[in-house]
């Protein structure tokens, strides 16, 4: 428990062991649940609650904060890791109302079977008053969920944002952080879980700017107190010329020819002037692979044939980069075949989300030759010009 400004406490739960999220994302720090009392002179909320396995995590910390009366319970996003203390809350406090989006209070009923008269819908831009406190509720819709909402405490002056400007990174203090740490936890978890969303976002940070934030205080990680950087930061990710001349090379090899392109084209592209990301796919974090996409112009897979297609780990990859879209602009594919090919008409099958320009592939029979690879020399100038016509990198 935490108090982060007067009669405003932080009661969530860290959760610093986690190794994973969605079964899916790496948790190198582990990540945290955090959840906000707000004692007004009249009357107590509860934003959000934490994931249902940290639950006495967060009756502890009410009980330290001394909250005997919940007279709302504000939720901003229905997943569990936000909401699947509810019931045992609610049970705890029998006297509370719950607070939520109309599309949010059908999502509860159907994840946690929570319905009826506890539960309140609030339409965007209401208020309630707690006596010396006000809570605005404002409509977030896809950040990054289609009822997710965000509240904002006008007196104070805080936001408390739910996923939207979140990082998984479990934190003892929520006020103290190493910045640039922080900074690129924001950066992993936006590529992560925000990056598709990201004509949605920017609709929606514009419904931010008449409100004065001096702090945000998030649901994942710790405040930003820094308010500016990680909307400017969140402005720059979001918006589509932002690209750098920056190419990420990903691969994998079975044994050694579609290794050998891949180098060649790593040691090509910085010969060219071109800043490379490399990634051996068997051994990569897609996280930080993720945060590479958000700024790269160009994405190059390199896969061998395996059974007439792409290898599973490379058809894995490109599963995930057509879900992020990212804003790259230009795609290629490098690789090997022993009897068969078509690995690079597999791969634009897989990126059919992504609006971008397919650059003519090199795909090898068997080890590359040094004319193949004066033909990995010729992609790599390629894409160099490509870089350059874009006027801004």
């Amino acid at each position: 428990m935490q108090e982060i400004k007067n009669n405003i406490f932080s009661v969530g739960a860290n959760d610093p062991d986690r190794k994973f999220f969605d079964t899916l994302i790496p948790l190198p720090f582990g990540t945290s649940y955090n959840s906000y009392v707000v004692k007004g002179s009249l009357k107590t909320a509860l934003i959000d609650t934490v994931d249902p396995e940290k639950s006495q995590v967060l009756l502890d910390n009410l009980a330290a904060a001394r909250v005997d009366r919940l007279d709302y319970i504000v939720v901003n996003h229905a997943e569990q890791d936000h909401s699947g203390s509810l019931p045992l809350i609610l049970e705890k406090y029998p006297e509370a109302t719950i607070l939520c989006s109309d599309k949010c209070q059908g999502a509860l009923a159907d994840l946690l079977h929570i319905s009826g008269s506890r539960v309140q819908v609030v339409k965007d831009k209401d208020t309630i008053n707690l006596g010396d406190k006000t809570l605005e509720f404002i409509y977030t819709p896809w950040v990054h969920w289609a009822e997710t909402m965000v509240t904002y405490l006008k007196e104070d002056k805080i936001l408390f944002s739910c996923d939207f400007f979140g990082a998984h990174l479990a934190a003892d203090d929520l006020l103290v952080f190493d910045k640039y740490r922080l900074e690129h936890a924001v950066k992993i978890y936006f590529a992560e879980i925000m990056m598709p969303f990201r004509l949605m976002i920017k609709s929606n940070l514009a419904k931010l700017e008449s409100y004065p934030i001096d702090m945000i205080a998030p649901s994942h990680g710790p405040i930003h107190s820094d308010v500016g950087a990680v909307l400017g930061s969140y402005r720059n990710w979001i918006a589509d010329e932002s690209v750098k001349n920056l190419a990420v090379v990903a691969y994998i090899s079975m044994h050694g020819s579609t290794k050998m392109l891949a180098d060649r084209l790593k040691e090509s592209l910085e010969k060219n002037g071109v800043e490379v990301r490399f990634y051996d796919i068997s051994k990569m974090d897609i996280g930080e692979l993720a945060v590479d996409m958000v700024d790269a112009a160009t994405f190059v897979i390199g896969t061998p044939c395996l059974l007439g297609g792409i290898h599973p780990g490379a058809a894995n990859l490109l599963y995930l980069a057509n879900a992020l879209r990212p804003k790259t602009r230009f795609v290629s594919v490098i690789g090997s075949y022993g009897w068969s090919g078509g690995m690079a008409e597999a791969a634009a099958l897989m990126i059919k989300n992504l609006k971008v320009e397919v650059i003519s592939p090199v795909i090898v029979k068997g080890m590359p030759s040094e004319d193949d690879l004066k033909n990995i020399d010729k992609l790599a100038q390629g894409i160099a010009q490509k870089h350059k016509e874009l006027n801004h990198i």
